[in-house]
């Protein structure tokens, strides 16, 4: 409480309770939201050797838990070592995954990390068009059922971008998550603005449009939010759908947004104060979307979040104003 206070008054980090961890830069699938497989030439790493010049960083800062992201990190050389390191100073692991990989990697993935959460775009057909990869829902199923043979307490919640390709399928990813045997489902917007995701040439007017939504979608969208808070109201009130009605009801204001309808949603975030990003190049940055800090390969990790140029930023930043922070799909608030 009292680091945090401090983080608050000071712009310094004293306490970072969440870190994202990139350990790998490739991607097993080809989504049309998602340019990451783009570079999947560009093979990167983080080398068990690096991160554990940086453990110690994580303990003093009291870092509770990691999300491995990626590309996908399960086709890193060495995962597993990773997660020796951090479990040995009491982290958490959150493993995300596009799913195709889950079921070769359960025995591993159930010792090593606490709970995995898989992307689902749709059910069975849909998912696989948007996924780019014939087979991506047959895998994520067989995967989903291997962790759960294995323990099946064993966390597994779903993650899912509506968009153009998928908006009309809401109903049946809810009842598809509920059939895979998730743990809960969480959903939110495209992002279509920002460089993130190695969106490095940005988005022009074609792409953009093949994501989102028209004027006429977005009032269909509208219809398709309100119907789901009554056919699901069970799994609202019991939050097997993470979100909450004003969340979703927020997901159509971003696309009215986009198209110049309306304002976006307003956000409370505080990502730049409570976590950090480490890309698989060892690029440090306040979240996904806000540009570098420094470089985990040219300083220690503690170093560069409290660096001159990382306190400016957190001292400068008005998330409410901020152009980026507003086109925001996916903010962090943690409560002091």
């Amino acid at each position: 409480m009292i680091n945090r206070l401090l983080t608050a008054a000071t712009n310094r980090i004293y306490s970072m309770p969440v870190l994202v961890l990139m350990p790998h830069s490739r991607c097993n699938c080809r989504c049309v939201m998602c340019d990451i497989w783009k570079s999947n030439h560009n093979k990167k790493e983080i080398s068990p050797e690096v991160l554990q010049g940086h453990i110690e960083a994580f303990r003093k800062l009291g870092v509770k838990r990691v999300a491995l992201s990626g590309g996908e990190a399960l086709m890193h050389t060495n995962l597993w070592n990773l997660c020796e390191q951090l479990h040995a100073i009491g982290i958490k692991i959150s493993l995300l995954s596009t799913g195709i990989l889950l079921r070769v990697h359960a025995p591993e993935i159930v010792k090593h990390c606490d709970d995995v959460i898989v992307s689902l775009d749709g059910s069975r057909e849909v998912h696989n068009a948007i996924r780019n990869i014939p087979s991506a829902f047959e895998k994520l199923e067989e995967g989903v059922h291997a962790l759960k043979a294995i323990d099946e307490m064993f966390p597994v919640t779903g993650r899912c971008v509506l968009q153009k390709l998928n908006f009309r399928d809401l109903h049946d990813i809810v009842s598809t998550a509920k059939q895979l045997g998730f743990d809960q489902i969480s959903f939110l917007a495209a992002d279509v603005s920002s460089t993130a995701f190695n969106h490095v040439q940005g988005w022009n007017d074609e792409k953009a449009d093949g994501i989102t939504l028209t004027l006429g979608e977005v009032d269909e969208f509208e219809e398709i939010i309100k119907q789901s808070f009554i056919d699901f109201k069970y799994e609202y009130r019991h939050k097997f759908i993470a979100e909450s009605q004003e969340k979703m009801q927020g997901l159509v204001q971003y696309y009215r947004a986009i198209i110049g309808m309306a304002a976006f949603p307003a956000q409370k975030c505080n990502a730049p104060w409570v976590s950090a990003v480490i890309e698989s190049n060892g690029e440090v940055m306040p979240c996904f979307f806000h540009q570098p800090y420094g470089n985990i390969s040219d300083g220690s990790f503690e170093e560069i979040i409290n660096s001159v140029k990382a306190v400016s930023f957190r001292k400068n930043l008005n998330v409410k104003k901020d152009e980026i922070c507003k086109k925001c799909v996916c903010s962090l608030y943690l409560k002091s």
